[in-house]
């Protein structure tokens, strides 16, 4: 099963446990927005990083140098 297919599943039902009510074109416009971006979010997941250092001392109140 894709990622859209899930998609149909879970958004509608996630929209109604939280008492969202959404019309055809808001659903449609959901649903392209996941096609857009689910798949790259996927591969972020899938992503190793376990031979990474992270980076000490990060200051994330300033700018990237």
């Amino acid at each position: 099963m894709d990622a859209p297919e899930r998609a149909e599943g879970f958004v509608p039902a996630g929209l109604t446990a939280l008492g969202i009510e959404a019309s055809e074109e808001e659903m449609a416009a959901i649903e392209g927005v996941h096609r857009v971006f689910w798949p790259p979010i996927l591969e972020l997941l899938a992503l190793d990083t376990s031979e990474v250092e992270p980076e000490s001392g990060t200051d994330f109140g300033q700018a990237p140098k």
